[in-house]
C-alpha cells in the first residue's frame, strides 16, 4: 500500500525534487499561498519521476508496451532510415507520454541490444507524426529470441530536454526491463514484424505490462 502512495523515484528525479523543495520553502516565507503552490509542484515532481516495479508476461509470443501513455498511431511504415531499415516494412506503434505519465521506458521483448543510436534534433510537439524524424531521439535495435529486429525509439517532446539511456550495446534484456527514461512530455515508438497488433488508437498503456502485439 505504501509503495502505491510513495513509490520509489528514478535517480534522475532527486535533484529536481531537491530544487522543488528548496523553492517551496522560499515561497512559504513569502506567503502561505505561494508555499502551497510550491508544495503542489514538489508533489508533481516526485510523482513525475516515479519508477514503480512492473510485472511483465515474460512470453516471447507477445510484445509489451515500452511506455506509459496513450496510443497515438498504429500503422505500416518503412523502417528507420537511421538504422538502414528503410527498405523493410514494419508495424509502428507510437505512444505519447504526457507530463502526468511515468516516463521510465522498458523493452517490449526479451533480447539483445544490437545497436543504440542517438540523433540530435528539434523539440516539436511529440504528438506530431513528424516528431519521429525531426525531434531529438534515441534508437534501440533489439534482436529477439527469433532473430528478428524490434526497434524502440525514445523521442523528446516540446518541453523534454533530455533523453536518458540506461542500457548499452550487446546488453541482454529481459522483457519489461528498464532501458531509460525521458524527462517531461515525450513519446516512444515501437517497430516490429510478424506480430498481430492488440491495441488501438486512444488506448492507455502501462510500460512493461500492456500487451501491444501477439504472434
Amino acid at each position: 500500500m505504501l509503495e502505491k502512495i510513495f513509490p520509489k523515484i528514478h535517480s534522475e528525479g532527486y535533484k529536481f525534487l531537491a530544487i522543488a523543495i528548496i523553492v517551496t520553502i522560499f515561497l512559504y516565507f513569502l506567503s502561505t499561498f505561494l508555499g502551497l503552490t510550491g508544495l503542489v509542484l514538489s508533489i508533481w515532481v516526485y510523482y513525475f519521476f516515479r519508477d514503480p516495479e512492473r510485472i511483465s508476461i515474460n512470453d516471447e509470443n507477445y510484445l509489451t508496451s515500452p511506455a506509459d501513455g496513450e496510443v497515438l498511431m498504429v500503422h505500416e511504415v518503412d523502417g528507420p532510415k537511421e538504422l538502414g531499415l528503410e527498405d523493410k516494412k514494419f508495424t509502428k506503434i507510437s505512444i505519447f507520454m504526457n507530463v502526468f505519465d511515468c516516463h521510465v521506458n522498458r523493452t517490449p521483448c526479451e533480447g539483445k541490444i544490437a545497436e543504440i543510436l542517438y540523433k540530435p534534433g528539434k523539440f516539436l510537439n511529440a504528438s506530431l507524426d513528424k516528431a519521429s524524424e525531426d525531434n531529438e531521439r534515441n534508437y534501440y535495435k533489439i534482436t529477439n529470441s527469433h532473430g528478428e529486429e524490434v526497434i524502440v525509439v525514445q523521442i523528446a517532446g516540446l518541453i523534454a530536454r533530455r533523453i536518458v539511456c540506461e542500457s548499452s550495446k550487446d546488453q541482454q534484456l529481459q522483457q519489461g526491463e528498464r532501458i531509460g527514461m525521458i524527462r517531461f512530455g515525450s513519446r516512444a515508438d515501437v517497430y516490429f514484424k510478424n506480430y498481430k497488433t492488440l491495441v488501438k488508437v486512444g488506448q492507455k498503456t502501462i510500460a512493461g505490462e500492456t500487451l501491444l502485439a501477439k504472434r
